[in-house]
C-alpha cells in the first residue's frame, strides 16, 4: 500500500546518504525502519507470553489439581 509521509529535510538528507551507503532505495530504508519500530512496540500474542502453556508438562490436568487442593480445605 502506498502512503504519503512528510519528513523534515534533514531526514531526507540522511536517508539519501544511507541509501547510497547501503545500496537500497529510500522506500526500502523507510520500510525497514517502520518494521523495526513495529517489532519493538507490538504487544505479544497470547502464545508468545512467557506463562502460556506453563502447565503442559504436568501429568495432571489443571482442574483436577484444583479439586485436590480445594479438598484439602475441607479436611
Amino acid at each position: 500500500m502506498r502512503t504519503i509521509v512528510e519528513l523534515p529535510d534533514e531526514y531526507i538528507v540522511e536517508l539519501d546518504r544511507l541509501k547510497d551507503q547501503e545500496s537500497l532505495s529510500r522506500a526500502e530504508l523507510i520500510r525497514r525502519a517502520v518494521e523495526s519500530y513495529l517489532s519493538r512496540h507490538r504487544k505479544p500474542t497470547l502464545r508468545e507470553k512467557p506463562g502460556f502453556g506453563a502447565w503442559k508438562e504436568r501429568q495432571i490436568e489443571g482442574v483436577t489439581f484444583q479439586r485436590i487442593l480445594r479438598n484439602e480445605w475441607e479436611a
